[in-house]
């Protein structure tokens, strides 16, 4: 009991504290006589509501500097998204219609259908060995001037691909609010700290892979995996290319702001982690893989693993100290009652809620967008999400064991309309 009262708290504060102690981000500007070029992926099944915004968003991305076109892979579509794209009137925008029965086979065939398009224009361009593909979702949102940042980092060799930090921007609804929380802040640490061991993930929105790096993993790059983002990134690991993640390059998106659908979304998440263990023995045999990085990469794939069976176990320690208090009697000694009670109780609370709290200061003084009683708020509110979490990996397991791997697209949120942005004019050829 003591154990996980002083973890926990203390877990989440040097992990906090991280976000301060960590390495600039970026690196130096290496020259170079051609500039990458971007080729972004929008993977949309009935995206009616969203891919508007989207689609300008990635074109506004586009410079002088970093050059971007856009794909957007209909996936068999059967509301208004064919409309709405044929509606955007830009050049740098293609658009690949997908029918049955190739289409709705997951995102992972989406992905790897627009793979071998840029493969091909790449190809026959000698581009390959510069081109970056990067990954939007349909409700996602990059910020001007994020390529920049992912520019730097590219300019090492080593490096085959960036992880973008993630945010949501419909964050007025407290559900929403508590998923900024945990992507803008707690996974902003994690990947931090992993940037630094050498074992960042890539996540499903602002990914950035090397052309070249893809072309070595095959004609379908990205599989059938719940998570295909962190099978992805498990891959380039194996490969030996290091993966980078960006501390200000920001891609925001949609959150899920009622109970059920963020419940079937993190089932699945749940569900493709451990899906994502059979790569456990190769990286143990991996001999680019230290073994620092090894630790870690078994602590992020078998840590949510751990998290429900302590969640009940917390849960059924303050309970049979309830039980102790209004009974008086204690249980197989592992209680206070009493007088000793109120303060076991008062140090359980502290623990549950502390890290909560840490955090909403960090999301306060790391982003300066909430006002801090909202912070403090839904930190108060973190424990509650953290259960959900719990639930979401039993009902994982129990997915995975009866062989349940089927799923419904969440439905996306309606939108305020972003104007388009004009594509840059094109710096004149000295000869």
């Amino acid at each position: 009991m003591l154990f996980l009262l002083v973890f926990w708290p203390g877990y989440n504060l040097v992990l906090a504290l991280f976000v301060w102690l960590r390495p600039k981000p970026g690196g130096p500007k290496i020259p170079t006589r051609y500039p990458l070029q971007y080729w972004i992926i929008i993977p949309a099944l009935n995206e009616e509501r969203v891919v508007a915004n989207t689609v300008r968003s990635a074109l506004a991305l586009d410079s002088v500097h970093t050059p971007v076109q856009v794909v957007v892979v209909d996936d068999g579509s059967d509301d208004g998204t064919p409309r709405v794209l044929a509606e955007i009137d830009d050049h740098r925008l293609h658009v690949l219609r997908r029918t049955p029965p190739d289409a709705r086979r997951g995102k992972g065939e989406a992905l790897n259908h627009a793979y071998r398009h840029v493969r091909g224009i790449a190809e026959e361009a000698g581009t390959v060995h510069r081109t970056i593909v990067g990954v939007i979702d349909g409700d996602g949102r990059g910020e001007p001037g994020m390529l920049t940042e992912i520019s730097a980092l590219f300019a090492h060799r080593a490096v085959g691909a960036v992880q973008c930090r993630v945010r949501i921007h419909n964050r007025t609804n407290l559900l929403a609010f508590l998923q900024d929380l945990e992507f803008g802040c707690v996974v902003d640490a994690s990947q931090s700290l992993r940037d630094v061991v050498g074992t960042v993930g890539l996540g499903g929105n602002g990914q950035f892979v090397r052309l070249s790096a893809l072309t070595g993993l095959g004609d379908a790059p990205w599989s059938a995996c719940l998570v295909e983002d962190l099978e992805l990134g498990l891959r380039v690991h194996l490969a030996g290319r290091r993966i980078r993640y960006a501390t200000h390059a920001t891609i925001t998106q949609q959150g899920l702001v009622d109970v059920k659908r963020l419940l079937r979304q993190r089932t699945r998440w749940g569900q493709g982690n451990l899906q994502c263990l059979r790569y456990v023995p190769e990286l143990v045999r991996a001999k680019s893989v230290g073994s620092v990085a090894l630790l870690e990469f078994l602590q992020y794939l078998l840590a949510p693993w751990l998290v429900a069976p302590m969640t009940l176990l917390v849960t059924a320690l303050v309970g049979v100290t309830f039980y102790a208090q209004f009974s008086g009697h204690e249980f197989a000694g592992f209680t206070a009652n009493g007088s000793n009670a109120l303060p076991a109780l008062g140090m359980w609370l502290v623990a549950l809620v502390l890290p909560g709290l840490i955090w909403g200061v960090v999301h306060r003084l790391r982003n300066h967008d909430e006002p801090l009683p909202r912070c403090l708020l839904v930190g108060l509110a973190y424990p509650v999400f953290l259960v959900i979490g719990s639930i979401s990996t039993l009902r994982a397991l129990y997915r995975h064991f009866s062989r349940r791997t089927t799923w419904a697209k969440t439905e996306r949120l309606a939108e305020k309309e972003v104007p388009a942005a004009a594509a840059p004019q094109p710096v004149p050829k000295i000869a």
